[in-house]
């Protein structure tokens, strides 16, 4: 992200080190733009039609388990 863009969303749970964030790096070639950054310092990059296909799976519950829901 060579813009510093800012974050569409912040993902904070309860803890003191840091949040993972979501990004759009219009900079970025398409199968890269959508970055997710962890609080940790790494990111994973994908498409929109990867991140549409993502939030798909949240809406419909399959990830629910990996949440603890």
């Amino acid at each position: 992200m060579t813009a510093s863009p800012e974050p569409l969303a912040t993902f904070c749970g309860n803890c003191d080190c840091g949040c993972p964030q979501l990004f759009v790096d219009e900079s970025a070639p398409p199968e890269r733009r959508v970055v997710i950054t962890d609080d940790f310092g790494q990111r994973v990059e994908m498409s929109a039609d990867q991140f549409g296909s993502l939030i798909e799976e949240a809406k419909a519950g399959r990830l629910d388990a990996a949440a603890g829901v």
